[in-house]
């Protein structure tokens, strides 16, 4: 009875599997995606395999581990830009000092990996389409050269880009406490969506070992995939009652996305959007008035190659301030349109733009004490042969007490040179600090508010440290 019952289940398994494996040929889908898979238009070119058989050769196979490999590193590149977005206009800024013109590098790169990742898989798509349905790959020669290409870009694009922004990989890190619910619902479903190939396959396998290395891995994903949520955590999910104060915006060169960076119009632009404080790059001109200023040179903000053709090239600290007046800061943000939003400022706004004059410390105080908000700035040492020198961080501190009415409170300083001189000097200036120090040598330089990247700092260290702490564009209390 019981070597019966055996012979029954065992010839319904013949059975299902002669089911499974009893596929009608769906003539224009095949030829459709044999024809782009492997350019294979022809019917007669087109060969099914048999059960038992392997879906392509030795040379197909290395074909499909590669664009498997290229899918997963073009995937990783293609998320790590476009979660490095934070960082664009460093990138960019990082181009335009060794090329000499501006340009949006940043997004024709994260373009052309969303390119390469969208080619890699609708290949991926075609191959297990044609697996599906029972067809060997062959894949064409062109394709097999844009893998490589693919693989190549990525590759390369993410050792460069690691190299020089290693602090990203943080960023992705922090990043999945945000998007691993969602990326996590994705890999489920690529999983089910390859249920019925990989049944097919298990199927058409004579070989017991090829089919437990078959589902073994599938299950193993599978499991693996159900058991993640019980990791995930998300600090973004509390209670309303535990969420702690909001954090206190600082307008990053004023408001650049609507205004020209570190011009008046950038920082007034900052204040209607209720900025907490203002921060800006301070460098001294040739006759000592300090003025905002963030690259080196004038090339990128202002027209200097119209005005002095013969010195765009020149350190800005080594212009004087009427000829740093008669410049134009703003016509550059109308024609680059850096953040591709120049098109959303109306007539009037757009024409204010475009006349914007380079900002000096003392107008850019005047509207932080106006407003009530406060200020950070990086002040550049100005360069040898220069007449502040030495006596730059004394003539900032002038402007500050005796050529503005802002209140030293309102100011973070974040020079580090001489800061026991400038505490002695103003001790109501807020010291603040650009790395992150022990605290106790922060305790002995008076030094209570720090100025670091958001990746420097944890909710942990913010807590133990109990300090001020201003991270990239926005402030947290």
């Amino acid at each position: 009875m019981a070597s019966t019952l055996s012979r029954l289940q065992f010839g319904r398994m013949r059975g299902l599997r002669a089911k499974l494996l009893r596929r009608y040929e769906h003539q224009p889908l095949v030829t459709c995606l044999a024809g782009l898979y492997g350019c294979r238009w022809r019917r007669y070119e087109r060969s099914r395999t048999q059960p038992g058989d392997c879906c392509c050769n030795k040379l197909e196979g290395a074909s499909f581990a590669l664009l498997v490999a290229a899918f997963c590193l073009t995937l990783v590149f293609l998320y790590f830009w476009g979660q490095a977005k934070n960082d664009y206009n460093d990138f960019d800024w990082f181009n335009f000092g060794n090329l000499g013109f501006w340009f949006p590098w940043s997004v024709v790169l994260l373009v052309i990996a969303a390119g390469f990742f969208t080619y890699i898989t609708v290949l991926m798509l075609l191959a297990v389409c044609l697996l599906s349905e029972g067809q060997k790959l062959y894949l064409h020669w062109s394709h097999k050269i844009g893998i490589l290409v693919s693989l190549t870009f990525s590759i390369v694009a993410t050792a460069v880009l690691s190299d020089l922004w290693s602090k990203e990989w943080k960023t992705l890190l922090l990043s999945f406490q945000v998007t691993a619910p969602y990326l996590h619902v994705g890999g489920v479903l690529l999983m089910t969506a390859l249920a019925w190939p990989v049944a097919l396959h298990f199927f058409r396998m004579n070989s017991r070992a090829r089919r437990g290395l078959i589902m073994g891995v599938y299950l193993t994903i599978l499991f693996a995939l159900y058991l993640v949520p019980l990791g995930l955590y998300s600090p973004c999910i509390k209670e309303e009652r535990t969420l702690g104060p909001a954090p206190a915006l600082i307008g990053h060169r004023g408001a650049p996305m609507l205004a020209p960076e570190n011009t008046l119009m950038s920082f007034e632009k900052a204040v209607e959007a209720g900025s907490k404080g203002l921060e800006t790059d301070v460098t001294i001109s040739f006759d000592g008035v300090p003025f905002l200023m963030h690259d080196r040179t004038l090339r990128r903000t202002t027209n200097v190659h119209e005005v002095f053709p013969n010195r765009t090239d020149a350190p800005a600290a080594m212009f004087t301030w009427a000829e740093l007046e008669s410049l134009n800061a703003g016509a550059w943000f109308l024609s680059h349109n850096p953040f591709g939003t120049a098109g959303s400022l109306g007539a009037e706004e757009r024409q204010r733009a475009g006349n914007q004059s380079v900002c000096s410390l003392q107008a850019f105080l005047q509207l932080a004490a106006k407003t009530d908000k406060l200020v950070i700035f990086d002040l550049y040492r100005p360069p040898r042969g220069h007449p502040y020198r030495d006596t730059w961080i004394q003539r900032t501190l002038e402007v500050i007490q005796n050529e503005s009415s802002i209140h030293s409170s309102q100011v973070l300083w974040l020079p580090s040179d001489l800061r026991a001189l400038v505490q002695e000097i103003d001790p109501e200036l807020q010291q603040t600090s650009g790395s992150r120090l022990p605290l106790e040598e922060l305790q002995s330089n008076n030094i209570v508010k720090l100025n670091l990247h958001y990746s420097s700092m944890s909710a942990e260290l913010v807590r133990s440290h109990c300090v001020f702490v201003c991270v990239c564009v926005c402030v947290c209390q």
